[in-house]
């Protein structure tokens, strides 16, 4: 099997385990075919699920079912990272391009007031676009946010730049471990993790800090859940710096998680926080 083909039996073998049937679907826009994965209540309010850098919508096997008892879920795979989203139209130059990228998916799958959830990288997106149109949405839900309220550890970019500059499996663990102290629970994700060393990405764009004018305008109602070990940033800081940007939102610090661990790895807290929240 090659490594595309490993990749893709890899990332179908954890979607298998998402509890209740579950539509993959592929939504045009004009940077190309957008894969979303659709789940839950019929008639619950639309979530909008945006993965960290690398994780795809796969991601959020251990969260999927307590998220889609009160909610219709769209997990999504973030055009131009890995997963199934194609990424064959129009360029990917910056944070504009991801947000009108995020227009034409919700225009598409009509989510007009959806909420919308993010980890890392995604929760960077998803805050972008609730700046970009808050009036789209709901509410929204950051988990440990990456360059939104704070920059990124030094440390953590060294320990990560052997990852991109030449990924393997080996170095993916190794990187994995370090930032966790601990390896994957479940057998299925540290095979996916694995095989993600070969997986394609064609643009991760840069994350840009939003500006703090910018942030303290944010009319949407949101939850900022941190991880106590994530070694992606200083949290103390970054929870700080969400409390005084921020003042409405509720900003709250997971215990023993760490910014790789969310949202897979002992759920249970970040799902009671994060249900509670959207209801």
């Amino acid at each position: 099997m090659g490594n595309e083909a490993s990749f893709f039996a890899a990332y179908d073998a954890v979607l298998r385990q998402w509890p209740g049937k579950v539509h993959s679907i592929d939504v045009p826009s004009p940077y190309g075919n957008t894969r979303v994965q659709i789940c839950g209540r019929e008639d619950g309010a639309p979530l909008v699920l945006l993965p960290g850098g690398g994780a795809t919508s796969v991601a959020w096997f251990a969260n999927i079912g307590d998220l889609a008892r009160t909610h219709r879920v769209y997990a999504v795979d973030v055009m131009g990272d890995i997963g199934r989203s194609v990424h064959d139209g129009a360029p990917l130059r910056g944070a504009g391009d991801l947000m009108a990228w995020l227009d034409a998916l919700f225009d598409e799958l009509n989510l007009e007031g959806a909420d919308l959830c993010g980890h890392s990288y995604g929760a960077w997106i998803a805050l972008t676009y609730a700046l970009h149109a808050p009036h789209r949405l709901g509410r929204l839900a950051l988990l440990d946010p990456t360059n939104c309220f704070a920059g990124m550890s030094f440390r953590y970019l060294v320990h990560a730049l052997p990852t991109l500059l030449k990924p393997t499996s080996e170095r993916l663990r190794a990187f994995y471990r370090w930032e966790t102290g601990r390896t994957p629970e479940d057998p299925l994700w540290q095979a996916f993790l694995d095989s993600a060393a070969t997986a394609r990405r064609s643009k991760v764009v840069a994350m840009r800090r939003p500006r703090p004018r910018d942030l303290r305008t944010c009319t949407v109602p949101t939850l900022v859940l941190l991880a106590e070990r994530s070694r992606a940033h200083e949290v103390q800081r970054v929870a700080a710096g969400a409390r005084r940007l921020l003042p409405e939102a509720r900003v709250a610090i997971l215990p023993n998680a760490s910014h790789h661990s969310i949202p897979t790895e002992q759920p249970a807290d970040l799902n009671r926080l994060l249900t509670q929240f959207l209801a």
